[in-house]
C-alpha cells in the first residue's frame, strides 16, 4: 500500500529541455531533481514527472485542436488557497492556459473549480479543488 513518503512517477514527452525547465521550473514553480541528456526529472507537487525528449513532430496540432480527454495530468489541491495561489502564479506569469479557472459540477457534491495549462510539449496539466474534499476521489 502507498504511504505518504512514497511517489507517484509520471513520465510524458518533451520536446526541448531548455524549454521544459523554463516552464515547470522557472515559472511554473516544480523542482528540478535531475537532468541528462535524454530527460528532465521534476519534483511536481511532490510526486515525481520525468520528461523524456523526443523528436519535435513536424504537424504539431494547434493548441486549441488538442482534446483532453482522456489524456491530462495534474494536481487536485485540498486546500482552496493552494489552488488560488497556483492560479495567481500562472496568471502573473503568463503561462499558457488551456481552459481558464471554471467551477465544474454546478450544484452537485462533487462542484470543484478547475483550469488547465499546457506545457511547451502540448501535455495538458489540469489543476483542482474540490469544496468537499471527500470528493477528491
Amino acid at each position: 500500500m502507498r504511504e505518504s513518503r512514497d511517489v507517484f512517477h509520471l513520465a510524458i514527452p518533451a520536446f526541448d529541455a531548455d524549454e521544459t525547465i523554463d516552464f515547470y521550473v522557472t515559472k511554473l514553480g516544480c523542482k528540478l531533481a535531475r537532468r541528462y541528456h535524454d530527460r528532465v526529472t521534476l519534483d511536481f507537487f511532490g510526486d515525481q514527472v520525468v520528461c523524456h525528449l523526443v523528436e519535435r513532430p513536424a504537424n504539431l496540432p494547434a493548441v486549441s485542436e488538442l482534446k483532453m480527454y482522456p489524456r491530462h495530468f495534474g494536481v487536485t489541491f485540498r486546500d482552496g488557497d493552494d489552488f488560488d495561489r497556483l492560479y495567481q502564479l500562472a496568471t502573473e506569469r503568463a503561462l499558457p492556459f488551456y481552459a481558464d479557472v471554471q467551477e465544474r459540477f454546478v450544484g452537485l457534491i462533487e462542484v470543484h473549480r478547475t483550469f488547465v495549462l499546457v506545457d511547451p510539449a502540448q501535455n495538458l496539466l489540469e489543476f483542482k479543488h474540490y469544496r468537499d474534499h471527500r470528493m477528491m476521489y
